[in-house]
Parts: structure tokens; C-alpha cells; sequence
């Protein structure tokens, strides 16, 4: 958060890396000549409303320009966002019908959407094709039509996955056309994110494509109102999960790709400021610690696909793991005061205490009720940051629309509102929708209990401390006490923080974490063991509060954890400083009978010439690659091919080919002048 002293000279262009993450939205200006950050700034995320927080981030940045900065010397403004995977994890997201062409009873429950989306209503018609790009049977228009009479009005948008689609995907784009035509709504394809013959992975990653058509089209219509009312005028780019760059108008129909932009963006990042080329890296956010490996100067990537909230999507991203552990998240308290740092983010109480001061009677107003045993005393409910009052609330219950209209700008006692089961059900229901946002007892609370953090208001946090002690041990809050529980919250915290560093170094949970847990805790004995575990390369801790927790944890597992200069904004100097790449891969599939099929989204070709196919397949995968890759954004692309072949026993030429699997890769730079 600091400034050059002296500012490049004005010729110079510069780069705008913006991150939006659950707490904080963060921005870096970055001089593209010199590779160096040269300010950088915070602001609070307002999911009411995006813009809000994207503007007053850019705009303390460029603030800390001693001379200033001119919105015409902005070549490229890139946004990396959790907002995806947060919404993933944390099961928000617009309703979905979801609609599966030619799947059987058991391909639908493989799909998992029912467990993943209980209720998501799903629609199965006949059609599909088989594994040579025939169609089985013909598309069912009329099954299309009455599945459509049933969903339309209870959903935003669609999801259709068709059996072997990727060989040919022709019943998917029948029946989008279809779908629009009846209801104007968007409609996600299963082909269009992969081109893997799963059929029910790729529809369980449309449904949840669909379900974030809408959070990331606000935020990319966000970032543009901010750019505009800074007069900044140049393409906008956003990191996907593999931690390249896509122009805005590309992701917005695919922002299941955006799924992980934020780790992604902070591996690039930090990276980019550390200059190591191999460590662990451990982002901590408010809402979750995203952890992944660089070795070597390359990421390690899911080759199965990007795995979110417990679930296997098929979008090509590095290997991160993402828990829901964060500076914001909830602390719970269970029977007989079990102590437990959930995955579910709320506002800090310090942080709330420092943007509304009346929560300080609030909170005292609790303290000084002596039954000391509700569960709801110290937490609070109000509108997300930035939302209206009256906006608009889509599909609601009468209850759920009744509780709403009690929820303000400004914090109000949870108890007061919750005073039924109906009402929780209610409160419940609308925080799962991201309609309403709870505040409680955070580790960020605890750390400023503690004093390790003081950028809320400690008087909050150290009220709301007093009343989680008190409920928990039954007993007058004294200072001891308080401080104690506070101590707690941020032991169990740099416990769970060093068990999630040790198992990415391992590549694996131990099934008994008896001696994990051990060192985790910092117990260098275990019986008459000494014990001890640590990475065999550097951590690089990025991401807000870490500097609270990670020290702590370098102690404990006797490990080096690096904090590198700028090490809070990583995510935005990684989104500044990526590139633009896409992969496209084209098969050739042979049987013996002198017959090579070609296989695409496109469509089949079928030729007898092996040599034919094989030049047909690496052309119209090269130029796939390329003009994806610039339609993306990118200037003068690179484009590399890998042809991997499989053949016949004793085959002694290409007409002895059983497949062949085309890979072009195109790689360029972001097109500033775009």
C-alpha cells in the first residue's frame, strides 16, 4: 500500500490488476516496462454493488501516485475474483433447469446434481449420439417443449449436456435454439467448457456454469461503471482458473472458467513478486485458504478438471486445493463448548464496529443481559454492503419476502429478528441466496482481542469476545478469559492452516493424522518421540490476514514461509501480469477398415487417407487455438501442437492409426490496443 517516490515518466503504460475478493477488493498499478508494482490499494467489497468497492480500490491506488496518474497512460485494467469459487463453495448461485439429452436413470444420478442442488429441477429427453457421432435417435422436440411448460418460470437460465456430444453436438445446439426461442433465458452447453466424453461430469459443470452466469455478468458490468466513472478507456480482461487472461465479453457465457481466478491470479502473482520458481502456496483470503504447487516455474494442474466445494468440475485449472477456512470465517461454538472455526464467512464484528459506531451499545445492550445463554447474543444481520433496500429479490417465500423487508443497511440484533423457527428458516434460507449477511465472532475478531491486528475497532471485537467467552464458559467474561478464547480461536486457526500446508506437500490426507495434528499444534513430542514434518520447499504466504497466523506457523512446522513486498494484493498483481492462452483438442479415431473419423465440436469428417485426416485435424486445430486465443484478447499468439498416436499391433504406418489426439496450445499477450 505504499508508493514509488519517483513516477515513471508519462510515455510509460501501465496495467490495473483488480482483485474482488469476499472482504476486501484490492488493486495494483503495475509499470509494464520496468515489471514493478508502483502503488496499490483496499478497499471493502460491496457485493450490493461491485462497482463501488472496484472504484474506490483503483482509485486509492492511483491516489498514491505522487503525480498522478492520467486515465488515457491505462493500457489494461484485469480483474482475478473469488467470486465464483465462493459462490460454489458456499452454495449460492441463480436457479437452473438443467435438461440431459439421451441420459439414462444411472448417468443421471452420476451427474450428482441432485445431491449437489437438492431441488434443481432436471428434465430428461431422447436423443444424444454414440461414440462415433451418430445419432442413437432424434432429438425429441416435443419432450423439449413440455419439459420447458414445466421449468421456464421457476429458473434464470439452462443447462444441456447430451450423451457424446463431444463427438458430435449437434442435439445441444437443437435444443439451446430450441430453449431461447421459448424463453429468452441463457443457456450454458456442456461442449462449450469441455471435451471430455464424461457426459455427466460435463453436465454437472454446465448446471454450474449456469448457476454463475449472473454473479459474474454483474461483476464485469461492475468493473466497467467503475472504469467508467474513472474515464478509463481500454480493454477488460479476467483471470480464469488456469490463471490466463480472457477479454470480459468472453468469459461471461463461460464463467464456470473463473472458477479458482483468484488462486490462479495469486500463484501467478506470487511468483511474479517472490522470483522463486518452485514453493507451496498458501493464499489466505476472508472467506478460504487456497493452496497450490509451482515447481520448477510451472503450476501443477488438475488434469481431471478443477475440484470446488467438494466437487469435480471438468474446467481445465491449476490444482488448488480451496477449504473454507479465512480471517472472516464463523466461529461456532457446539456442546460442551466445542470450539470450531467453520467454513462459512461472516463480518467481522470489528469490522462491522468500525463502519457503523451505534453496534457498540448494540453489543453492550447484550453483555448486560445476565441470562448470558443465547446462542444469537453478539451477532447481527443486515443488507450486504452496497445492496438497496429495494432491489429486486427474484423467486421469494411470503415469509422469506416478510423477513426481508425487517433487514437495513445498518446491523440489527439477530435475536430480535430470529424470534421463531420460521423466521431462522427464513434468515437461514436468504443468507444462502446472498440476499443477507450475518456478523459474528471471526478470527480477525480474535486477532484484535489479541492485538495482532488493529485496522477495526478492538472495542467490538473485544465485546463480542467477552459475550463468546462467557457463552461458552458459562462463567463472567474477566479479561482473562476473553483474552483466552481469543487465543483459542487463533491456535485453531494456525492448526488448521499448517494441517492444510502439510497435506499439499504430501499430496494427500493421512487417513491417521495423529502425528500431523501433533506438529500442527506445535507439540514437538508425541509419547517419547520427537516428531516433526515440514515442506521440502519454501511457502509463500499471500493474501490479507496472513501475516497474523503464518509466523506462527513457520514456528510450528520449522518451515520458511516467505512474505513477499506486496504480499496482501497478490491476487491483483497476478491478474495484471497474465496471459492470454486456450487449448483445443481435435481426435482421429481409426477402426481397422481403413476408415478414420474425425472428431470435433463441430462435427464428424471421415476420410480414407490417414495422412488427409491427420493434416485436416492439425489444421482445424490450429486455427481453433489461434482464433480463440485472439478473440480472448490476445496480440500475435503463439501456437504449439502435440499429436499423440495410438496404433494397431505391428502397425508399421498411419493407416494402422487407432486414434489420434491433437493439441494445439495458443499463447499471447494481452492485445492492450484491443
Amino acid at each position: 500500500m505504499t508508493a514509488s517516490p519517483h513516477l515513471p515518466p508519462a510515455s510509460k503504460t501501465y496495467l490495473v490488476g483488480v482483485d474482488t475478493g469476499g472482504t476486501y477488493t484490492d488493486a495494483a498499478i503495475i509499470d509494464a516496462d520496468s515489471h514493478r508494482v508502483i502503488s496499490s490499494a483496499k478497499a471493502i467489497t460491496t457485493k450490493g454493488d461491485l462497482a463501488i468497492g472496484v472504484a474506490e480500490a483503483i482509485t486509492r491506488a492511483v491516489g498514491l501516485l505522487p503525480q498522478g496518474l492520467q486515465p488515457q497512460d491505462i493500457s489494461l485494467v484485469s480483474v482475478s475474483t473469488t467470486l465464483a469459487t465462493n459462490a460454489v463453495v458456499e452454495g449460492h448461485g441463480s436457479a437452473v433447469g438443467v435438461v440431459l439429452i439421451g441420459f439414462d436413470a444411472a448417468m443421471v444420478t452420476r451427474t450428482g446434481i441432485a445431491q449437489a442442488f437438492p431441488g434443481m429441477p432436471v428434465e430428461t429427453v431422447a436423443g444424444g449420439h454414440d461414440h462415433n457421432g451418430d445419432a442413437r435417435v432424434p432429438l425429441d422436440l416435443e419432450a423439449l417443449e413440455a419439459a420447458l411448460s414445466r421449468m421456464a418460470d421457476k429458473v434464470d437460465a439452462f443447462a444441456v449436456a447430451s450423451a457424446f456430444a463431444v463427438r458430435n453436438a449437434a442435439h445441444e445446439h437443437a435444443a439451446r435454439e430450441l430453449i431461447v426461442a421459448r424463453t429468452g433465458k441463457p443457456v450454458t452447453l456442456s461442449t462449450e467448457l469441455s471435451s471430455s466424453l464424461d457426459a455427466p461430469r460435463r453436465a454437472l459443470t454446465a448446471a454450474l456454469n449456469a448457476r454463475l452466469i449472473s454473479r459474474v455478468s454483474h461483476l464485469i458490468e461492475a468493473v466497467r461503471r467503475a472504469m467508467a466513472q474513472l474515464q478509463i478507456r481500454c480493454p477488460l480482461m479476467i483471470v480464469k482458473g488456469d490463471g490466463t487472461l480472457a477479454l470480459a465479453e468472453s468469459v461471461v457465457t463461460r464463467p464456470i472458467e473463473t472458477v479458482l481466478s483468484g488462486p490462479a491470479a495469486s500463484l501467478v502473482g506470487a511468483q511474479w513478486l517472490s522470483g522463486l520458481d518452485s514453493f507451496i502456496l498458501s493464499d489466505m483470503g476472508g472467506t478460504t485458504t487456497d493452496l497450490g504447487v509451482l515447481l520448477n516455474g510451472r503450476p501443477r494442474v488438475a488434469l481431471e478438471g478443477a475440484e470446488v466445494g467438494g466437487w469435480r468440475t471438468m474446467v481445465r485449472a491449476i490444482d488448488v486445493r480451496t477449504i473454507g477456512l479465512g480471517g472472516d470465517s464463523e466461529v461456532l461454538l457446539g456442546p460442551q463448548g466445542k470450539l470450531t472455526v467453520s467454513a462459512q464467512r461472516i463480518v467481522p464484528v470489528a469490522l462491522l464496529g468500525a463502519r457503523y459506531p451505534e453496534l457498540i451499545a448494540l453489543l453492550e445492550a447484550d453483555l448486560a443481559d445476565v441470562d448470558g445463554g443465547n446462542s444469537m447474543q453478539g451477532r447481527f444481520v443486515l443488507l450486504p454492503f452496497g445492496a438497496r433496500a429495494d432491489a429486486p429479490t427474484g423467486e421469494l417465500t411470503a415469509r422469506e419476502r416478510e423477513v426481508l423487508q425487517q433487514v437495513g443497511e445498518r446491523p440489527q440484533a439477530l435475536r430480535k429478528l430470529a424470534n421463531s423457527l420460521a423466521a431462522q428458516r427464513a434468515i437461514s434460507s436468504l443468507r444462502r441466496k446472498g440476499l443477507i449477511q450475518l456478523s459474528g465472532f471471526t478470527p480477525s475478531d480474535a486477532a484484535h482481542v489479541l492485538g495482532l491486528q488493529a485496522n477495526w475497532s478492538s472495542a467490538a471485537a473485544n465485546l463480542a469476545g467477552q459475550l463468546s467467552a462467557r457463552l461458552r464458559d458459562m462463567k463472567f467474561p474477566t479479561p482473562e478469559r476473553t483474552e483466552q478464547f481469543a487465543r483459542d480461536v487463533w491456535n485453531e486457526t494456525v492448526r488448521l492452516t499448517g494441517r492444510a500446508i502439510l497435506d499439499t506437500a504430501m499430496g494427500m490426507t493421512p487417513v491417521d493424522s495423529t502425528l500431523v495434528d501433533a506438529v500442527c499444534r506445535g507439540n514437538a513430542l508425541v509419547g517419547l518421540c520427537a516428531i516433526s514434518l515440514k515442506p521440502s520447499v519454501p511457502v509463500v504466504a499471500v493474501g490479507g490476514p496472513v501475516k497474523v497466523y503464518y509466523p506462527e506457523v513457520a514456528r510450528r512446522l520449522g518451515c520458511d514461509i516467505v512474505f513477499p513486498d506486496y504480499c496482501d494484493v497478490a491476487n491483483a498483481v497476478g491478474a495484471a501480469t497474465g496471459v492470454v492462452a486456450q487449448t483445443v483438442v481435435v481426435r482421429v479415431a481409426g477402426d481397422g477398415s481403413g476408415v478414420f473419423v474425425l472428431h470435433s465440436t463441430l462435427g464428424t469428417l471421415q476420410f480414407r487417407d490417414p495422412t488427409e485426416a491427420l493434416s485436416r485435424a492439425t489444421e482445424m486445430a490450429r486455427e481453433a487455438a489461434r482464433t480463440a486465443v485472439m478473440a480472448m484478447g490476445a496480440s500475435t499468439p503463439e501456437v504449439q501442437l502435440t499429436v499423440q498416436k495410438t496404433m494397431l499391433p505391428n502397425a508399421s504406418s498411419d493407416t494402422g492409426l487407432l486414434e489420434a489426439v491433437i493439441t494445439a496450445e495458443a499463447i499471447g499477450r494481452p492485445n492492450a490496443a484491443a
